[in-house]
């Protein structure tokens, strides 16, 4: 199963490599990260996706415990939760019924098309990694050149904040 885990964890050097230590040591693949420093300028937010039942999902929030720059931690996904996931698709079209084509996807999608040129354009859209998926899916038939996700982020929706 797919886990959100949320991280504040000290805004120092070093501090990433332990986290993506700890994963790798253990065998562990990490789907995506982000990381960004929070309104607190000594704690940054890691946004970890990982995949694994609950005894394994279990075992990275305590190996992450211990890590001394971890100064909190939650799986997101058991309760309701805020995704969001970034993606920027570079595209080639060859003519105008493609063109219009990109255009119709682009606004199910309520995305952005940014013009590079002539026959280049970038896709742009901000949504849940599902809804990511899906618009990539309907890009299959035009010319993907270039494609950038940042990865998934979020926040839990219960009435109570990750704090240290």
């Amino acid at each position: 199963m797919r886990h959100i885990i949320s991280v504040l964890l000290e805004n120092e050097s070093g501090a990433l490599s332990r986290v993506a230590g700890l994963f790798s040591a253990r065998g562990y693949n990490i789907e995506s990260l982000t990381v960004a420093p929070t309104n607190d300028e000594t704690l940054s937010r890691m946004t970890i996706v990982t995949t694994g039942d609950e005894r394994r999902i279990d075992q990275i929030e305590k190996q992450l415990n211990k890590l001394v720059d971890v100064a909190a931690l939650q799986d997101i996904t058991i309760s309701g939760h805020l995704e969001r996931e970034v993606v920027l698709a570079k595209v080639m079209v060859c003519d105008a019924a493609q063109k219009s084509i990109l255009d119709a996807i682009v606004k199910g999608f309520n995305a952005a098309l940014i013009a590079v040129s002539e026959s280049q354009f970038i896709v742009e859209m901000s949504g849940s990694s599902e809804k990511v998926n899906e618009l990539l899916r309907s890009l299959e038939g035009i010319n993907i050149i270039e494609l950038a996700r940042s990865g998934a982020t979020g926040l839990s929706s219960s009435e109570t904040a990750l704090i240290v």
